[in-house]
């Protein structure tokens, strides 16, 4: 078994062995080196110690440890993003989230789907799939984003119901339907989840800033079918099942 040549690979016949495993997440291209040099490598059963050595990725089947080596088409990780980091592949004055992937030996090929404010938590989908990333942030879609957010002010009386068919006029541009489910309350805040199908910029911070309650906490807790795994820690992340890949790609037709 080959497995999916991944689109950093699939133009090349031949590749060195040492690229070939840094690429299926092994290690970096140093630390590959120095397992096929102690032995730890095979290709069609014979051992390789030179990592040089090119391999026919439509043929060979590479091992280490003595189990295949597959490759993957595309990565997709769900992120628990902490505050005090910006969503961005780099920045020159704050910190991004895409430090927390550093480690792995091809994190330059993956970026963040869509944006999470500075100060704002949780859920934030990181892929290398171009496609899969535009689709699941464009409005055109109607990807839902669900946030929990606690806001000043009590909002028991605001109607809210009605947004769910109208949106809301703010200062720069009438947003779609979203929706407000009230979680508590008291005179100082409340607590509530909000969801939109739009990603523009502080939509969340300007709805409730228009509606008099402006955020003092916000964190997504959902993106479409996705669920924030609750057995992630703030800066922690996990690969996405096939069947959470499968769910989302449904919803934006891929």
């Amino acid at each position: 078994m080959g497995g999916i040549v991944p689109p950093i690979l699939n133009k090349l016949k031949k590749v060195r062995l040492d690229r070939f495993l840094s690429n299926a997440g092994i290690g970096s291209r140093k630390e590959v080196k120095l397992f096929i040099k102690k032995g730890k490598v095979s290709v069609n059963g014979q051992l390789i110690k030179n990592p040089s050595y090119q391999i026919d990725l439509q043929v060979d089947i590479v091992c280490f440890d003595d189990k295949p080596v597959l490759l993957k088409n595309n990565y997709y990780f769900m992120f628990n993003k902490p505050s005090g980091y910006i969503t961005a592949i780099e920045d020159k004055n704050f910190p991004t989230v895409m430090e927390f992937f550093s480690s792995l030996p091809f994190y330059r090929r993956l970026f963040p789907v869509g944006r999470l404010d500075i100060d704002t938590e949780g859920l934030l989908i990181v892929t290398d799939d171009g496609m899969f990333a535009h689709r699941v942030s464009h409005p055109k879609w109607g990807v839902e984003k669900e946030y929990y957010a606690v806001v000043k002010g009590n909002i028991k009386n605001i109607d809210y119901t009605k947004y769910e068919i109208t949106g809301i006029k703010l200062k720069d541009y009438q947003t779609k339907p979203f929706k407000i489910k009230l979680i508590s309350t008291d005179d100082k805040k409340s607590e509530i989840t909000i969801t939109v199908k739009e990603g523009k910029y502080h939509i969340v911070k300007k709805i409730m800033e228009k509606l008099g309650h402006p955020v003092m906490y916000l964190k997504r807790i959902r993106i479409g079918s996705l669920l924030l795994d609750e057995n992630l820690s703030p800066g922690e992340y996990r690969e996405l099942t096939e069947e959470e890949i499968k769910h989302l790609k449904q919803v934006v037709n891929l």
